[in-house]
């Protein structure tokens, strides 16, 4: 055994020694994290959160690759922005042990209690938008938009959406096909373009429409339909056309839209569904205002000679019903106006003929119009009454809902809480204050546990509707697929052989 250690020895002297790596100058090794509790994790997060909220956050800003000083102060200010954390995780976990042997976390309460009163918001819908109020900072608006290269009708025109001083599917559509008019009228594409359509897509149209949906109210479906038939007639423009020849083209697509989609469309759902109605007896009940229902009782008593009674139910906030209670009393056709909590009693006695108007047609057949529509419909369904929609075609969408919370739009909250129901026109709502003093919710945003939820719209399921009265017939709400493939916007544009 001596001898083997020996050899071993004399083996390890006469081997070459083993060099040793120098640690180069510049390196920085960071500390070692020390161990944490849960409250000093939650703590260091909520520190590093916060540096990153004041701009100098922590992970943000990366060391230049070639500089060792850079290094070297990216690695000391990581350390101090860790021991700073630690730190701050030291305090906290003192004053959580004090709030345990009874000190009391009140300002993280506080804060939490803060925000939960805060948010006003449905959690079922707050998914959606929340609305734009309506403020005075409307002229300064339009002022900074016009230096964004916007035609001042284009603020001016959201303005009305905002407010809801502008309502319904096609006056909403036809005052944007009108402002699109107005703004190819005064434009003119730079002289360095190479395709004027682009310019127009991009700069003109684009700019407006995305001002409207994101800055004053989600648009309706006539209108993107609208807006996806004006895209499109832009390109299948001729590349080669003078800038006058393709706006005169233009204006004329337009013209001949609104004319025929909306206008032609109106007098024919007047003639189809006014054939369903009898000569004398008929209570025809209608919901709201819709402009092709009051279009086609107009013609039924005035130019058929026709004579029937209309039921005019309404609901809050809007209270478009006084509008088409105002149209046709003056056209002298007898009208009740209840609202529409009495309408069970009304629709077990009397009614005969149900018509509504519609937003939207979704391609399963239902129907989204405003909110209460679904209500008349399944209760006129239940007593066995027909229920007729009058939708123009372009209001088809070619997407399917089954119900009301996915896709939705959330009116003011304060509409709902105006309760004393006295206002005369649309855009009387905003300014003045008319609540009364004392009201239960005159000061309903104080109330931690108290939320107003004002829905624009619902769903009518196909099975609560009889027919569907559009341009082309009356049909079952399953033909409607069918009309979409027939009404699709880019037959329009395709030549003829």
């Amino acid at each position: 055994r001596n001898i083997i250690t020996m050899g071993a020895e004399e083996a390890a002297a006469s081997a070459p020694a083993k060099k040793e790596k120098k640690k180069p100058t510049n390196l920085v090794i960071p500390p070692k994290k020390p161990k944490l509790s849960k409250a000093e994790r939650r703590a260091l997060q909520e520190a590093q959160r916060a540096a990153k909220a004041e701009g100098g956050g922590v992970g943000k800003s990366k060391p230049k690759k070639g500089g060792a000083d850079s290094g070297a102060a990216s690695g000391k200010g990581a350390a101090s922005n860790n021991k700073k954390a630690l730190s701050g995780a030291e305090d906290k976990r003192s004053t959580a042990e004090g709030s345990v042997n009874g000190g009391g976390a009140e300002n993280s309460g506080s804060s939490a209690s803060e925000n939960k009163k805060d948010d006003k918001t449905v959690s079922l819908f707050s998914h959606l938008p929340q609305p734009k109020h309506p403020t005075d900072q409307h002229l300064s608006s339009i002022s900074s938009t016009i230096d964004n290269n916007l035609h001042p009708a284009v603020p001016t025109l959201g303005h009305l959406y905002q407010t809801r001083s502008l309502l319904g599917g096609n006056a909403r559509c036809r005052a944007m096909l009108q402002t699109f008019a107005l703004l190819l009228q005064s434009y003119t594409p730079p002289p360095d373009t190479r395709d004027f359509r682009v310019d127009v897509d991009h700069s003109l149209l684009k700019p407006a429409f995305q001002y409207w949906t994101t800055q004053c109210r989600p648009h309706s479906v006539s209108m993107g339909n609208a807006f996806s038939f004006l895209k499109l007639a832009v390109a299948n423009l001729e590349r080669d056309l003078e800038w006058n020849e393709a706006r005169d083209i233009l204006l004329e697509s337009l013209e001949a839209y609104v004319t025929e989609r909306i206008e032609y469309a109106g007098k024919a759902i007047s003639r189809h569904a006014g054939s369903k109605i009898q000569d004398k007896g008929d209570v025809i009940l209608v919901f709201g205002r819709s402009e092709v229902i009051n279009r086609l009782l107009l013609d039924a008593a005035l130019t058929d000679g026709k004579t029937f009674r209309v039921i005019v139910v309404d609901s809050r906030p809007l209270l478009e019903g006084r509008d088409t209670l105002e149209i046709l009393s003056r056209a002298g056709i007898p009208c009740t106006y209840v609202l529409l909590n009495a309408l069970s009693y009304l629709m077990m006695r009397e009614v005969t003929k149900v018509f509504l108007g519609a937003s939207a047609l979704m391609s399963n057949g239902s129907v989204l119009s405003r909110v209460g529509t679904a209500c008349v419909a399944l209760l006129a369904n239940s007593n066995h009454i027909p229920v007729l929609v009058g939708c123009e075609t372009y209001k088809i969408c070619n997407r399917v809902q089954l119900e009301s919370i996915t896709g939705n739009e959330l009116g003011d909250a304060e509409e709902v809480a105006f309760t004393d129901c006295a206002r005369v026109g649309p855009s009387n709502r905003w300014g003045e204050e008319k609540k009364k003093d004392g009201s239960v919710l005159s000061d309903w945003k104080s109330n931690p546990n108290l939320k107003l939820l004002n829905l624009m719209y619902d769903l009518t399921p196909s099975s609560a509707v009889t027919g569907i009265v559009t341009e082309v017939g009356i049909l079952p709400p399953s033909s409607v697929a069918v009309l979409l493939r027939e009404m699709n916007p880019d037959s329009a544009f395709k030549g003829t052989d």
